[in-house]
């Protein structure tokens, strides 16, 4: 586990037994009125381990070139192992009949965002090097202003206005740039190098080919004295893909089965949760590593997420089932090993005290962020029909909840398909929303609670709720914790886009 205020799984249950929120201010954008979940993590803890069976560089390749979303992925993976003495070696000895499905709603945006603003600046300086009239002939012979389909000249604009000046500046820069003969005459050299392939022995060649390019690049940066191209951007964009948390972790778990990223917004751990129970069953796989993860929050995201009207923006804990403000932007990760029950126990490894029995996935056909009433419900039925369960078996139920006016309809929806004394928690005040991690989340608090017999407490305080979702169910867990009720236990996720994934489970045998 990786979350807000939780470096680690025992840190966040023990942050679950009190009713305090997790979240703190972003001020991403200098001063601001956001909350967010920032996740507590420093991947130096895990370097001990990584040391241990890589070389001496692996780790700080990890660290210089992966992004958070990965290596929270990791440490979650890490502390998972850590759960049953032998885990990491019966993983790797499962060969093709262990996965991992670790998904990411968001992806790494802190590096696709330093690597877009890295490009746009480098764009810009190529353009304006060789727009420059020293390195552009055909601008030192144009002799008509204003002819044809040239730009407006910036050096003779007369807008008082700098963003004006500044689009006129990039328009003609770009303008002169692609008109140089200088820069084809560099880019022939350049292509000359580039073409070179590789001679006689293929791994000595392929090392000596790109030492030479290297070095007749640099010679020819030198004597044109032109700036690196923009097409020099970090390669570690296509190193932090949607599969890389995934993959990291077959690379480090030493696990050779299939490894993917599904992905479904909020819904992504239930999807991957009912992807592993489907190999279990079929027996295509003995265990499967399930998981999400997020970045931390990120000015782009929580910027988003205000300007779709459904985050809260005034400085203070938005809890679900109150005021229904919107919520708030969370990042971290959640990680969860799944195994065939018997074959698994057979081994000597212990579970954690409920089983996943069924997931019910639908789709809404409907709406890329107001949730359908048809669609939840579907997933619920079906959820608790592959359970060979009846809704009257349920005790608690675990809701999506995001503190907007959707809180309303899924109260409907809860109160429409299961009993009235079914108990239910809402946890996005707790520690805000993960975009694919809060799912695992709140289906961990449900589990850990069941090992204690209580269910954890929230944020909300009776008095707070809304008088018009009280009206349709008053069965709530408030600022303290409950006794866990008798029977299954159902948690319900809806994903923008109108993916929704319902999850049942009981307690263990």
């Amino acid at each position: 586990m990786v979350a807000p205020k939780s470096p680690n799984i025992r840190a966040f249950e023990k942050n679950l037994l009190c009713s305090e929120s997790w979240l703190s201010p972003f001020n991403g954008f200098g001063p601001d009125n956001f909350l967010v979940g920032e996740p507590e993590f420093r991947f130096e803890e895990y370097q001990p381990w990584i040391s241990q069976r890589f070389a001496p560089r692996h780790y700080q390749n990890l660290k210089e070139k992966i992004d958070l979303p990965a290596l929270f992925a990791v440490g979650a993976f890490l502390q998972a192992l850590e759960q049953n003495p032998g885990l990491e070696q019966e993983l790797k000895s499962l060969g093709e009949q262990c996965h991992v499905y670790v998904g990411t709603g968001l992806g790494s945006l802190g590096t696709m965002y330093d690597t877009s603003v890295a490009l746009y600046e480098a764009q810009k300086r190529w353009d304006r090097y060789w727009a420059g009239p020293e390195n552009n002939r055909a601008l030192r012979e144009y002799r008509a202003p204003g002819e044809g389909d040239v730009p407006p000249d910036p050096r003779t604009a007369s807008s008082d206005d700098e963003d004006d000046r500044d689009a006129a500046v990039r328009n003609w820069n770009r303008y002169w740039m692609v008109r140089s003969p200088e820069l084809a005459e560099y880019l022939a050299e350049l292509a000359e190098i580039d073409g070179g392939g590789i001679e006689g022995d293929i791994a000595s060649g392929k090392l000596n080919s790109i030492r030479d390019k290297e070095k007749r690049r640099t010679r020819l940066q030198a004597k044109w004295r032109a700036p690196e191209p923009p097409w020099k951007v970090s390669a570690n964009l296509i190193w932090n893909i949607h599969n890389m948390p995934a993959a990291q972790i077959s690379i480090l778990g030493g696990i050779t089965g299939m490894a993917f990223a599904p992905v479904a917004a909020c819904s992504t751990f239930g999807v991957a949760l009912q992807l592993a129970m489907r190999a279990i069953q079929s027996g295509d796989a003995k265990a499967v590593v399930v998981g999400a993860t997020d970045p931390p929050p990120h000015p782009l995201t929580v910027g988003a997420f205000y300007s779709a009207r459904v985050m809260a923006a005034d400085g203070r804990v938005s809890t679900p089932l109150t005021q229904l403000k919107g919520t708030h932007v969370a990042g971290g990760s959640v990680i969860w090993i799944v195994g065939d029950l018997e074959y698994m126990r057979g081994k000597g490894f212990q579970a954690l005290g409920m089983e996943p029995v069924a997931v019910g996935v639908t789709s809404d056909a409907h709406h890329i962020i107001t949730p359908s009433l048809d669609g939840p419900k579907a997933a619920v039925l079906s959820a608790v029909a592959k359970a060979s369960a009846t809704a009257d078996g349920l005790g608690t139920w675990d809701l999506h909840a995001t503190a907007t006016p959707g809180d309303y309809a899924e109260m409907e929806t809860v109160r429409s398909l299961l009993p009235r004394d079914v108990l239910v928690t809402a946890r996005k005040g707790t520690f805000g929303h993960g975009m694919s991690a809060g799912g695992g989340w709140e289906l961990t608090a449900q589990y850990l609670g069941y090992q204690r017999g209580k269910l954890f407490p929230t944020p909300l305080a009776e008095a707070e709720m809304h008088p018009a979702i009280r009206e349709l169910h008053d069965r709530v867990v408030f600022d303290r914790a409950c006794t866990f009720p008798n029977g299954l236990a159902g948690k319900l996720s809806m994903g923008i886009g109108g993916i929704n994934a319902c999850v049942i489970s009981r307690p263990l045998e």
